[in-house]
């Protein structure tokens, strides 16, 4: 055999290979397109029986089972890195964001308590908005409506301070390049200013070879979380809030370089 024929078969090899996995993702987005339907038919029937009085059950079994089942159906394993369990009391948790597979992970935690921000584009997407309602999403929109932005977070300062519930939101914005951390916005930090509850930071490592980032081209691998004891913000004050938010950067920054690939 030539070597213009071994390079005829490489190159029909890899279509082959290519056209096996295109129809694998294509399978496994039917799939899980029809587990998010189901899920949130599941989470709403169960919201009908409890009079929509059990946020926490839709949340921390129901969506926690639905996002294990998820990561597990496109062959993602997580692993938590911690030193102590999720606190229970009152608490603002914050992570990096750098792909579409953050939400089922974070999900998959099963955080006590925790509502979640999320953007207001995952609305497009019906399942997304009747599971988001029933356990209680702060839909964000983009910086660019800063007005908008500040009335949803008042709200979710209202009904945080009435609750007394935890919530999770990624101060990190879009990032210029995928080998640094972005900016982070204020929101988190003005949170946890005005409530004066702690922040728990977690980093969501996700290795290249399984993560999608803004995609859907997931692939086998296992993500680790690893988790940061909580900063107190019971001393913070409104006026140090950029000194503070930036501190916080910098801790990340310094956990991103500890974990990237040498």
């Amino acid at each position: 055999m030539t070597q213009a024929d071994n390079a005829q078969g490489a190159r029909a090899g890899a279509a082959i290979g290519n056209i096996g996995w295109t129809s694998r993702k294509l399978a496994l987005g039917v799939i899980s397109l029809t587990l998010l339907t189901a899920g949130g038919i599941v989470m709403l029937a169960a919201a009908l029986v409890t009079l929509f009085q059990a946020r926490r059950f839709y949340a921390e079994v129901i969506l926690k089972s639905l996002g294990r089942m998820l990561l597990g159906l496109w062959g993602i394993r997580f692993v938590v890195h911690a030193d102590q369990p999720f606190p229970q009391q009152q608490t603002i948790y914050i992570s990096n964001h750098t792909s579409t597979l953050d939400m089922f992970v974070l999900v998959a935690l099963g955080l006590p308590n925790t509502r979640f921000f999320l953007s207001g584009y995952l609305l497009k997407f019906i399942p997304f908005g009747v599971i988001g309602y029933l356990i209680g999403i702060f839909w964000t929109v983009d910086q660019q409506y800063p007005q908008q932005r500040i009335r949803i977070f008042q709200a979710a300062e209202r009904t945080l301070r009435r609750t007394g519930e935890s919530v999770y939101l990624s101060p990190e914005g879009m990032r210029v390049t995928t080998g640094s951390i972005g900016h982070f916005n204020k929101g988190a930090f003005h949170l946890a200013t005005r409530l004066g509850v702690p922040i728990v930071p977690f980093y969501i490592w996700i290795p290249r070879a399984s993560d999608p980032g803004m995609g859907v081209d997931v692939r086998p691998g296992t993500i680790h979380v690893y988790v940061k004891p909580a900063i107190s913000a019971r001393d913070w004050k409104l006026v140090d809030l950029e000194r503070n938010r930036d501190r916080v950067r910098d801790l990340f920054v310094r956990w991103h370089e500890e974990l990237k690939p040498a």
